[in-house]
């Protein structure tokens, strides 16, 4: 089973770091989704996640700036069946702060403006459920920096 390391990292404003996909994505092509991708063979979660950050947004971080939010299986109405683990953490950028690496644009989201977006089925899935959560709360009142 493909093994997905995504983040969904919180500016000062509550304001989510979400990534416009390409044409040439291989999946949700043209659509919102969450910054990071598969794990590779050797590689654990935990490196993949930052390694992911790194290649698609320039931002560097280290173990104690991400917290694991969610471990969960998602499968999409195809069929496609991954393990995902979502990690989450507090940013003190801008988007001008982001160097795009892939995509068509990766940038703060408003949550306001997230139900108009057209989400990748797994952003669709998971974004709800972390908007809504305690970590979430957490993030846009304290905060940790990456």
């Amino acid at each position: 089973m493909p093994r997905i390391a995504v983040v969904l990292l919180v500016d000062a404003r509550g304001h989510v770091l979400l990534q416009h996909r390409d044409e040439h994505a291989p999946r949700a092509a043209n659509q919102w989704g969450m910054v990071g991708g598969h794990v590779e063979r050797g590689e654990d979660f935990d490196t993949a996640v930052h390694r992911e950050i790194l290649e698609e947004t320039g931002i560097s971080t280290g173990p104690a700036d991400l917290v694991l939010w969610r471990e969960a299986e998602f499968t999409y109405s195809d069929g496609h069946h991954s393990s995902y683990r979502v990690y989450a953490g507090r940013v003190d950028l801008r988007d001008d702060d982001i160097v795009l690496g892939e995509g068509r644009a990766i940038v703060f989201v408003d949550p306001a403006e997230t139900p108009e977006l057209d989400k990748a089925e797994s952003l669709a899935h998971f974004l709800p459920l972390f908007l809504a959560s305690g970590l979430y709360r957490h993030l846009c009142d304290e905060g940790t920096t990456a």
